[in-house]
């Protein structure tokens, strides 16, 4: 089943989260994989671009867009007990937030920490996404994902989906021609709370409970992260970054600037923290502005154009990069007229 209007050129402001007045050539809402099937296949056959999203929530539409806008709302959640451990099937169209507090209602822990992420369960998978110490990688046990090239459908495990930091497989070999359908999520009953370092001091430690985290959570998000209802915004615009530990050091050295361990030799500094050591003034391009509480979110006042906010991404990307030495990398996806754009191709300053 799906649902369709018949009016060309329609308005993508509303399925956006930057709240971009783009167009597409059309917008179909699909409900079931068969719906999925048939709609690629028209496009595939008459040569029109399509595009699949969920909530727009991580996208960046460059221009308008010439093709077909197909809306996932495949939904649906099967959950199974075993002994030790609870195991959910989640549809791709389901919106993650509401997964979170489902779980939390039915006395099912453990993904508490990723409450009020944007989005839906596809772009989690595909995003990977993460917050106050939890990433989809660590709940996720396999993605399905259906070819629409031959319509066969392909169960790819949780060490083969390559997830890393804000990035998985799935942006890259299973992109335009895949579309991914379910995830296998799987909870210990044996619940422990990861106390991430800026929760702490909003815990107390007799009283730590999965329902106190998702509501101290909500209420930091809430009052760090603009709602997207009210003022446009994709999340992060960029990445932290991710550098060798000599340069951190010498950066910590310089500027005092705070890191974290990874792996490989590697840690993770602040990108918030080299924006706003920038000191950037209160920066604008038209609508489009550095949100004051998060600065690695850039967001769209009004009516902000996609050259508003890209004009105003390369100031920051270009500023950052001749002062600290590092390069931002975007985490959001960007879309041109036929399809998804390359990030390098907007974002072209050099490595030292």
């Amino acid at each position: 089943m799906c649902k369709k209007k018949d009016l060309s050129n329609q308005s993508l402001k509303d399925l956006n989260t930057f709240a971009i007045d783009v167009t597409a050539k059309k917008i179909i809402f699909v409900k079931s994989i068969k719906s999925l099937i048939n709609i690629s296949k028209i496009c595939q056959l008459s040569n029109i671009p399509y595009i699949i999203l969920g909530e727009g929530s991580n996208i960046l539409f460059l221009e308008n867009y010439r093709g077909i806008v197909i809306i996932n709302r495949i939904k649906g959640i099967k959950i199974t007990e075993k002994k030790h451990t609870w195991l959910l099937y989640v549809f791709s169209g389901e919106k993650w937030h509401d997964l979170v507090k489902l779980t939390l209602n039915l006395g099912i822990f453990g993904l508490e920490n990723l409450a009020l992420i944007p989005g839906c369960i596809g772009s989690a998978a595909i995003q990977n996404i993460g917050a106050y110490g939890l990433e989809f990688k660590d709940v996720c046990e396999y993605v399905d994902v259906l070819s629409l090239k031959n319509n066969t459908t392909k169960r790819i495990n949780k060490k083969s989906c390559k997830f890393s930091y804000r990035n998985s497989i799935f942006k890259n070999q299973y992109n335009h021609d895949y579309a991914i359908i379910g995830v296998g999520i799987k909870l210990s009953k044996k619940w422990h709370p990861i106390i991430f370092s800026s929760l702490e001091s909003y815990i107390k430690p007799i009283n730590i409970t999965a329902c106190n985290i998702f509501n101290i959570i909500c209420k930091i998000r809430e009052k760090k992260i603009p709602d997207p209802k009210k003022t446009g915004n994709a999340g992060s615009f960029f990445k932290n970054p991710i550098i060798k530990k000599e340069k951190a050091q010498k950066l910590q050295y310089l500027y005092k600037i705070p890191y974290y361990p990874e792996k490989n030799g590697l840690v993770k500094i602040s990108g918030a923290w080299l924006i706003e050591n920038y000191k950037f003034n209160n920066i604008k391009i038209g609508d489009a502005s550095i949100h004051k509480k998060q600065k690695l979110i850039i967001i769209n006042k009004k009516n902000a154009t996609p050259k508003d906010i890209i004009k105003l991404a390369k100031i920051i990307h270009i500023c950052v990069f001749k002062k600290f030495g590092v390069l931002l990398e975007p985490e959001i996806d960007f879309i041109g007229r036929i399809g998804k754009v390359k990030s390098s191709d907007i974002f072209k300053c050099q490595k030292k």
